[in-house]
């Protein structure tokens, strides 16, 4: 069977989480993309609850990605054959949402918050790479979350430095 026929068997649910509706299918880099559209939602979403709700909401939201993220990346895993199939894009939301976590929502921060996460996801230091190894859905999502919080402490350093 080649990895066409593998796909259409992902079910329809894992394959619209794990992919952002369809975000993960753009190239080139779709965990950018994925990324990119996780620091836009927020934007939209911050602006519908009080300010004052922000953080708990991020990380209920980071929460939900992740319990979701998880068994969707498993069956895309298991269906395409692939380890970790480049169009799975809901560990980037993950992560991208916990770097951002009680940090202010302006430009600035919110575009150093993604450069910071992008590093990381891709750098993967110590032991994010080790993470990665897990099996199925759980190294795919949760390396991006280990990222996310090492983005989350750096970019936290640099606002009480003020540096962003």
């Amino acid at each position: 069977m080649n990895k066409l026929e593998s796909r259409d068997r992902t079910p329809l649910w894992a394959s619209a989480i794990a992919t952002v509706g369809g975000i993960g299918k753009i190239k080139p880099g779709p965990g950018t993309w994925g990324s990119a559209v996780a620091v836009l939602l927020w934007v939209v979403i911050s602006r519908l609850i009080p300010s004052d709700l922000h953080t708990v909401s991020l990380v209920v939201l980071s929460l939900v990605v992740i319990g979701v993220g998880i068994p969707a990346a498993t069956e895309m895993v298991r269906t395409t054959g692939s380890k970790d199939p480049q169009s799975v894009v809901i560990d980037e939301v993950a992560g991208q949402w916990i770097t951002l976590i009680a940090v202010p929502v302006a430009w600035k921060s919110l575009l150093v918050s993604f450069i910071l996460f992008r590093g990381f996801d891709i750098l993967k230091p110590p032991p994010i790479r080790r993470i990665e190894g897990l099996r199925d859905g759980f190294g795919i999502v949760l390396d991006d979350v280990a990222a996310g919080l090492y983005a989350l402490i750096l970019m936290h350093l640099f606002l009480h430095l003020g540096w962003s």
